[in-house]
């Protein structure tokens, strides 16, 4: 398969990494919500994360209505760490598109 390359987004004091390998994630400049919640707990609202890989696009209904989303998993372990939401049919909700959950039962929190 080869070596995985991995990408960062610089050094701020807080970062998110994959609980399972350690693989850098994100950071605290990205985090935009702490009050989310996944059928693991709580989970973390993201503008952006690099080294996941996202599945395949599904409609799900969710807490909040249906949603378009898609599971992202680490790019590196594969283990998976939450989703990503592609399209929200509420307007209240369309905040959420393009913006990934993770997990907390899934990051290792440094920094």
């Amino acid at each position: 398969m080869g070596v995985v390359f991995l990408e960062a987004m610089g050094d701020p004091s807080r970062q998110y990494d994959c609980k399972n390998c350690k693989a850098y994630l994100t950071n605290e400049l990205q985090l935009k919500s702490t009050q989310f919640q996944s059928g693991n707990g709580q989970a973390f609202l993201f503008d952006k994360v690099v080294n996941i890989k996202p599945g395949k696009s599904e409609r799900r209904n969710m807490m909040t209505g249906y949603h378009y989303v898609r599971d992202v998993h680490c790019k590196n372990c594969d283990e998976k760490l939450g989703w990503m939401y592609e399209f929200a049919y509420r307007k209240s909700q369309q905040y959420k598109e393009g913006k990934i959950i993770l997990e907390t039962a899934q990051l290792r929190q440094s920094g």
